[in-house]
Parts: C-alpha cells; structure tokens; sequence
C-alpha cells in the first residue's frame, strides 16, 4: 500500500528558500520589507515546490484578492483583432502567473463606465490595484481615481495622466523616424491613418508628423483620424488614394489598418510599393503574413505589458517609483516600402 504524498507547506517553502515563513508571507502578500532577489528566490522554489498560498486565507487577513484590475473601452469584437491589446496583455499575465495573481478584465462603453467600475473595484476589495489605458486629453479618470486613492500604472505620456506612475512609449520619436525614413526614400507626399482624435497618444503622433514633415519642406501631409478597426482603416486608405493629391506613402497606427489598407491599394489597381509604400505599426505577426510584407515601426509589447504590471507591484507594495518611457518604437524594413516611381 503507497504512502500518501504528504502536502507541501509554507514551512517546507521557507526552508527550502533559506528564509523564516513570515518572508515567504510578505513575498505573496507583495508587502514591501524584502529584496527583490530574495523575493523572485522564494516565488522560484514556490513554483518548483508547486506550492501556493491559500487564497481564502489570504483574504480573510488581507481582505482583499490578489488580483489587478484592467478596463479596456474598446468594443469586444475589436479588442479580439487587436494585436497591440493581445500581446499586452500576454505581458502583463507573464509576470501575475509567476506572483499566483489573476488579471480581472472589463470591456466598457464609456470612461465614465471605467470610473464607476474602478470605484467598485477598489471599494469591495476586488482589486489591489489597477493599469489605467487609452489616455485622454484632460482625461475625467484621473481626478476621482485620485481622491479614491486608487494604486495604479498609467500607460501614457507624463503630460497626460496627471500624478499616476506612468509608463509610455515615445511616440513623437517614432513618428519622426517614420516619415524621416520615408522622405530619405524620396517620398514628398505622405499620409498618415491615425486613431481617434480624442486618444491623448493619437494627438502626439499627428503633432509630430506635422513638425517633422514641415521640418523636413515636405508637401502638406493629409492625416485622417478613425477607429481602430480593418473596415474604418480601408475607409480612410480609400479616401486618402482617390485624393487629387495623392499621397506616395501612408503611415498608419497600428498593424490591423495597414493590412486593410494593402487590400484596397490592390483593390484600385496600385501596387506596393512601386506606386505606393506602406507603413505599419506595432509589427505584430500580421506584418509578416502579407503579400508583400509590411514594413513596421517595431516594439516590444510583450516587454511593454511586463514592466508595467512590474510597475505596479512596487506601487501597491509602497515601494518607490519612477515614471519612464519604454524603449522608442524602431523601423523594421520590409517589402512594402520603397522609393517612388
């Protein structure tokens, strides 16, 4: 007769990471007081061990879950298509798996939604702290999410999200870089499809690509400002190529537009890129699928999600920190940019 596997416990964890039970304690219950080291040593031999906390008794001592908030205003079909949000949020699960936390995800309709649902979220214990996205300009969030005392990471320029801790790519430089490219290839007229205006990052891109064109004697360059969407992004690519202007090149703000937009370039019979260059952005796997390729500004978003779900651990845990950007966005060259003919 087998003698039954005697269950793991926080003792034998202790013991095996070479600390008391009271550290094994503050590590899961991300409470400040222990390296970081020490802290990813005893997550290690707890995964090893395959040893996790109870969560009820957590709670009961907490009241509170492990668990990080994050509400998204995008409709669910879109946010399914997207990319950027998939690999964001595949970054972010990285790190919360390794801290036995969970990832509560709400779509809503509106900001003023996110705000109600935030405060519910704080106020019944539901989350220990929040990622707060898509910033506007004078975003209404930031005041009452303030004033509930809300931790949170904002993922957005400084300028935009008030006094949260904030994480952001720099997307001025990017832009830059984008139609810097584009000129040094000869093109004079280009375009940009960018997202909805009222997107605090969408009002730094359409800045930059109107200083850097300006800065560079280019043609007055045509931008157009929809939704995120394959169908809105051939909307706008139709109607920047039946422009009388029509413009050489196109910059687009992110991948799933720039796919729609080499579908209506080979629906009107212009080819790519002999008559026309396209740029994506965020270069995610679709970049590579088409025929030809797309060239892409390029970043990390799996990196992106991580540190900034590591951001805010040290937020919740009281630690100390320091808003910084993220590494700029960089050009990755493909089949569908080339000199114009």
């Amino acid at each position: 007769m087998s003698t039954p596997t005697r269950r793991v416990t926080i003792k034998d964890v202790a013991a095996a990471a070479g600390v008391s039970k009271g550290a094994v304690s503050i590590a899961f219950n991300h409470k400040p007081g222990l390296s970081e080291a020490t802290r990813e040593r005893i997550f290690a031999v707890a995964r090893e061990m395959g040893w996790a906390p109870n969560s009820s008794a957590r709670n009961l001592s907490n009241r509170r879950t492990d668990t990080i908030g994050l509400a998204i205003c995008r409709p669910a079909r879109l946010l399914g298509l997207e990319p950027f949000y998939m690999e964001f949020i595949s970054g972010i699960e990285s790190v919360l798996s390794e801290r036995s936390c969970s990832l509560l995800l709400r779509l809503v309709s509106s900001l003023d939604e996110e705000v109600a649902l935030q405060e519910m979220w704080w106020r019944e214990r539901q989350v220990g702290g929040s990622v707060l996205v898509d910033f506007h300009q004078d975003d209404p969030r930031i005041e009452p999410l303030t004033r509930l005392g809300l931790p949170a990471v904002a993922v957005g320029h400084p300028d935009l999200t008030g006094g949260f801790p904030s994480v952001w790519t720099d997307d001025a430089t990017a832009v830059a870089e984008a139609v810097r490219y584009l000129a040094a290839l000869g093109h004079r007229r280009i375009a940009r499809v960018g997202g909805p205006a009222g997107l605090g990052h969408s009002g730094i891109r359409k800045r930059a690509f109107e200083e850097t064109s300006a800065g560079l004697g280019l043609d007055p360059g045509l931008q157009v400002t929809t939704g995120f969407s394959g169908e809105e992004g051939a909307r706008a690519t139709r109607s920047l190529l039946l422009h009388p202007e029509r413009p050489t090149a196109v910059v687009y703000d992110n991948d799933i537009m720039a796919v729609a937009g080499l579908g209506v370039a080979a629906e009107m019979g212009i080819r790519v890129p002999d008559e026309l260059s396209l740029l994506a952005w965020d270069d995610s796997q679709l970049c590579r699928l088409t025929h030809p390729t797309l060239s892409a500004m390029s970043h990390d978003v799996h990196g992106f999600g991580a540190d900034v779900a590591r951001v805010l651990f040290d937020v919740i845990a009281g630690r100390p920190v320091t808003p910084h950007p993220l590494s700029t966005p960089s050009l990755t060259p493909r089949a569908s940019t080339a000199p114009p003919r």
